[in-house]
């Protein structure tokens, strides 16, 4: 059975990644893929507190981890921000490590795909982004309605994620911009359901607390049309004072409206559907990232081909990098139309 290494141990690799790990282990299901031993956790910051648990084997140095574990047996959660991943993932593949589980987005800058993916094909790297929302009960309803074409064609899709993010974005600068914390999942879903096709449009918005102002990480949105004829909108505002995760998928006979769980507080899903002047009503436990992570493992050790899912994650990350750019250049034309317009005296 493979053991457990953790490489970056804050808010994604502790708080998230091995509480869950955690909880899973005292499964059936979990007990038969995730080793009981402690797992070896490492984070660049030395005086992460968490590094001090009982339960978990911390290492000053990832090469102190290969004293520990067999690479060749062991599955890596890779939870360090996107700005510092490659680094990582090279070092990784050099001392062995082969299966890895990687934080979403995959990287924060196209410019890095290419070395990802030499060292991917180069090292024989078995590599999944944490893509939860691919394996959640919702998404896999709506699937089912899109596939079943019970309500008809399918022809658009609209997600909000609003959540409050005002201390976690003053404290750190892991997330470049806005479209690198929520985006990640939706994007995804988005190209599960309707298929690639290009970015149409975007907007990046900074946030303001005070008189305090952090570039890029107020709100963003996306717009993508889909070589099926669908059309997005994705909507993220991460200075939102509510929380909240929706989906709405449009078609030709009817809606669909889905709520995702807004926190691992609380891992229950909505769907309301509506046809033919019909509506339902579902309410469903979605612990989605306890699903994706059970899979993960189940398709690092059975050897399942990983491949679409790289490119499926490797494509997000390229229409987020599209969507920044057309963000960026509709901010600098609007503040250049602003400078040409003619000021009262």
């Amino acid at each position: 059975m493979p053991r457990t290494l953790i490489v970056g141990f804050g808010r994604a690799g502790h708080g998230l990644h091995w509480t869950v790990l955690e909880r899973l282990r005292r499964t059936e299901r979990g007990a038969a893929l995730i080793s009981d031993l402690p797992p070896v956790v490492h984070d660049f910051n030395p005086r992460t507190p968490q590094l001090g648990e009982p339960d978990v084997i911390a290492v000053p140095q990832l090469a102190k981890a290969v004293d520990l574990l067999d690479p060749k047996d062991t599955i890596v959660h890779l939870c360090t921000p996107p700005t510092h991943r490659l680094e990582v993932l090279r070092e990784l593949a050099e001392l062995g490590f082969d299966r890895i589980l990687v934080e979403k987005p995959l990287v924060a800058d196209t410019e890095e795909l290419p070395a990802i993916e030499a060292l991917r094909t180069g090292h024989g790297l078995r590599m999944m982004v944490v893509a939860h929302w691919l394996q959640s009960a919702l998404t896999t309803r709506l699937r089912a309605l899109v596939e079943d074409g019970s309500l008809g064609r399918l022809e658009s899709i609209f997600v909000a994620q609003r959540k409050p993010r005002l201390v976690r974005t003053l404290a750190t600068e892991g997330h470049p911009t806005a479209f690198d914390v929520e985006l990640p999942h939706s994007v995804g879903v988005a190209l599960s359901l309707a298929g690639d096709g290009r970015t149409a449009g975007a907007e990046l918005h900074d946030m303001h607390v005070g008189q305090t102002v952090v570039p890029e990480m107020g709100a963003a949105r996306l717009l993508f049309g889909h070589e099926s004829g669908v059309q997005t909108e994705i909507f993220s505002d991460l200075a939102s004072p509510i929380r909240e995760r929706v989906i709405r998928l449009g078609f030709s006979d009817g809606w669909a409206v889905g709520h995702y769980p807004i926190s691992e507080s609380d891992d229950y899903a909505h769907l309301n559907t509506s046809a033919d002047g019909g509506d339902t009503r579902a309410v469903f436990r979605d612990d989605s990232l306890a699903r994706f992570l059970l899979h993960a493992y189940e398709q690092f050790t059975t050897g399942a081909d990983l491949d679409a899912d790289f490119r499926l994650n490797a494509r997000v990350t390229t229409v987020l990098a599209e969507a920044k750019e057309l963000a960026r250049i509709a901010r600098l034309e609007e503040a250049l139309q602003e400078e040409a317009l003619p000021h009262a005296s």
